[in-house]
């Protein structure tokens, strides 16, 4: 399976990332809808689209105002966006508010509710607590052969909750927002310093460990270093927007 990294930088986009979204075209999951939904029309493989929505911070859904134009001319016949029930009317009366956006795309909501979905092609989601201002979820998707998770917008702590979730990956995807030295920017905005991160993927072992929600104003990557970060977790990779990974 391939997973298409379509935005990796948070807040805001920047010349040459925009914000957080991720796609498995060949089962139409798209992880969160950032300005890289966008990207999303080049791939679409499918005639449903499954939309899992992390949160509702404006960086993680505005990608959801793109989707006349990314299914216009697709083959795409339904698409269902999951996010927990209480946060529905923020997308449909506020990012959808006629004032903000007139026509509305036609979609349908589901509750992220459930402990397990399933995905086509034999596989399953399941979703955990992440600490964030607002709240928000993390994805551990399974397919016979294939495990992914996808941890963002959080901050990684020694001892934190949603750890068990992460064993037996072949691709852990984890926020990376600040460098080291910035712990107290981390913990008051809710996201991760990169030493966390790469001792967390110490502990789980993934097969890799790709960083996104980069800070955008780290526009030429000198913010994280690669190589030092190496030395506390070998198989660490930085992707850049339109990339693929097999997992």
């Amino acid at each position: 399976m391939k997973l298409h990294f379509l935005g990796t930088t948070g807040y805001h986009p920047n010349r040459k990332r925009d914000t957080a979204c991720l796609m498995i075209p060949e089962v139409g999951v798209i992880l969160d809808a950032g300005t890289g939904l966008f990207r999303a029309r080049d791939l679409i493989a499918t005639d449903e689209l499954h939309i899992f929505l992390t949160h509702t911070h404006l960086d993680h859904v505005v990608g959801l105002t793109f989707l006349l134009d990314v299914v216009y001319e697709k083959p795409v016949k339904q698409i269902y966006v999951y996010l927990e029930r209480e946060k529905h009317s923020v997308i449909r009366d506020h990012l959808y508010h006629s004032m903000l956006f007139p026509v509305p795309p036609n979609f349908e909501f589901r509750d992220l509710e459930q402990d397990v979905y399933g995905l086509p092609g034999g596989g399953s989601l399941r979703h955990f607590p992440l600490e964030h201002p607002g709240g928000c979820r993390g994805f551990r998707l399974d397919w016979p052969g294939h495990h992914l998770a996808y941890v963002t917008d959080t901050t990684a702590q020694p001892q934190n909750d949603y750890e068990p979730h992460l064993h037996g990956l072949d691709l852990l995807v984890h926020e990376a927002y600040f460098p080291d030295g910035m712990e107290d920017r981390a913990e008051l905005t809710g996201h991760s310093c990169l030493t966390p991160v790469l001792k967390l993927a110490n502990r789980v072992q993934p097969g890799k460990l790709y960083l996104m929600h980069l800070n955008p104003l780290d526009e030429d990557n000198q913010w994280l270093d690669l190589n030092a970060a190496r030395r506390v977790f070998g198989s660490v990779f930085m992707p850049s927007d339109g990339d693929a990974v097999d997992f």
